[in-house]
């Protein structure tokens, strides 16, 4: 999930490390989401008790209700939401840490209507505020990005009494990895306000993430470029870890590790303009699948999907429909399905009601699917449209009448290609 709510800062440039090791990075304060790709919410209780650390509040809240965000050091930073019934909302947090919430201006707090499937009006809130994440004597300002869900949504019954916030800011530059300089970043992803993270809580994690472009395609990639800043890592077969890295982020050493960890493989570039990663496999037929080489001189969409995923059978007209107006002109389709052992026994009744014709592989073993490991397809539906001579991704996720526009122009291309 990703809401982006300013531009982001430029990063500062690589910045070559001292001779003592240590690598200098550069804090962003405010607009970091979009370049770290999204973010992991955080949940604050709702309580109509005040907390004790805030010493004063604005004389006209109406319907008070408080939270403690446990970020930095000490007891954390309060906040007070004021939602009169039938009235205007206000956030107010105590930005500073003094206690008074009276000297801390009202948040920016924008209200977003929406209906319910009743048909009932829901509001939803959403903003952002300025922060002191420092330590004592160190400040140091941040930007959070918070919201709230109706608290009469039924949908969201058990988020009633909360409030969602999340980081929006980062330490970014560059490290030296064994003389290879890589775009990097950290993210505290459970919005400590110390990129030390956490002590290990095992598959928890540090709740601090360290980014690293290490294939050098301008983007951090889920697989293979995120990693805990408390455990090591390997890129180019070198096992690394962090050290001495600093409370606000800015500063830290790359040592090579005791310990040694495998390379994980970075996904498949897949996006339009490159060329599809083969795959071969038997489909439910018993019949090889070699693709794309089986669709040449055809245009063929990839697609993955499963029978038990909402999103691809609410997609799966829009795509039967382009298949039966375009597959005898050259449309072709290949469905990947990430059914499950207890779900797979239902594939040909649920193909046969929505009219899925087309060929499919299907392993049974849901999101660990070899084939979808191969693409490193972490949502679905996920499709790819590909020229099958030559194998070029032509476009991605397509939706709706979108589809059959994309198959179409390389259709008629064709056609009028002497």
């Amino acid at each position: 999930m990703l809401i982006a709510l300013t531009a982001l800062i430029p990063l500062a440039a690589p910045l070559a490390a001292p001779s003592d090791g240590v690598t200098t990075l550069h804090f962003v304060p405010q607009g970091a989401t979009q370049e770290l790709g999204g973010y992991r919410p955080q949940r604050a209780a709702l309580s109509a008790d005040r907390p004790a650390t805030i010493t004063k509040l604005p004389d006209d809240l109406a319907a008070p209700v408080y939270a403690v965000l446990p970020i930095g050091e000490g007891p954390g930073i309060a906040l007070v939401l004021d939602e009169p019934e039938g009235g205007t909302a206000r956030l107010f947090v105590d930005a500073n840490r003094n206690g008074d919430l009276a000297d801390d201006p009202a948040c920016e707090w924008a209200a977003r209507e929406s209906k319910s499937e009743s048909g009932a009006t829901l509001v939803m809130h959403q903003g952002s505020v300025m922060v002191d994440l420092g330590a004592a004597g160190k400040p140091l300002q941040g930007a959070l990005g918070c919201y709230r869900f109706d608290p009469h949504d039924p949908q969201r019954e058990a988020l009633k009494d909360s409030l969602l916030y999340y980081r929006d800011y980062a330490a970014a530059g560059s490290l030296d990895l064994g003389g290879r300089s890589c775009k990097a970043m950290l993210d505290d992803e459970q919005t400590s306000g110390d990129f030390r993270g956490k002590a290990d809580t095992g598959e928890a994690g540090s709740g601090v993430a360290l980014l690293l472009d290490a294939n050098g395609n301008g983007a951090f990639d889920v697989q293979g470029e995120r990693f805990d800043v408390r455990k090591p890592f390997n890129i180019g077969g070198t096992t690394w870890e962090l050290a001495d890295l600093a409370r606000d982020g800015t500063s830290l050493r790359v040592v090579k590790s005791e310990a040694t960890v495998a390379e994980i493989p970075t996904p498949p570039d897949h996006s339009v303009g490159k060329v599809i990663t083969p795959l071969q496999g038997t489909d439910t037929a018993g019949k090889p699948v070699n693709f794309p080489a089986d669709y040449a001189g055809k245009i063929v969409l990839l697609d993955f999907w499963a029978t038990w995923c909402g999103p691809c059978m609410k997609e799966m007209p829009n795509v039967v429909s382009a298949y039966g107006k375009l597959h005898a002109q050259g449309f072709e389709i290949q469905g990947v399905s990430l059914d499950n052992e207890k779900t797979l026994a239902r594939m040909p009744e649920v193909m046969g009601q929505a009219g899925m014709t087309w060929r499919q592989v299907a392993d049974g073993k849901g999101w660990k699917a070899a084939i979808g490991e191969l693409y490193a397809i972490r949502s679905i539906p996920a499709t790819f449209l590909v020229d099958g001579t030559t194998g070029t991704i032509l476009g991605t996720n397509l939706r709706g009448e979108a589809l059959a526009d994309a198959v179409e122009k390389p259709l008629a291309a064709r056609k009028t290609t002497p």
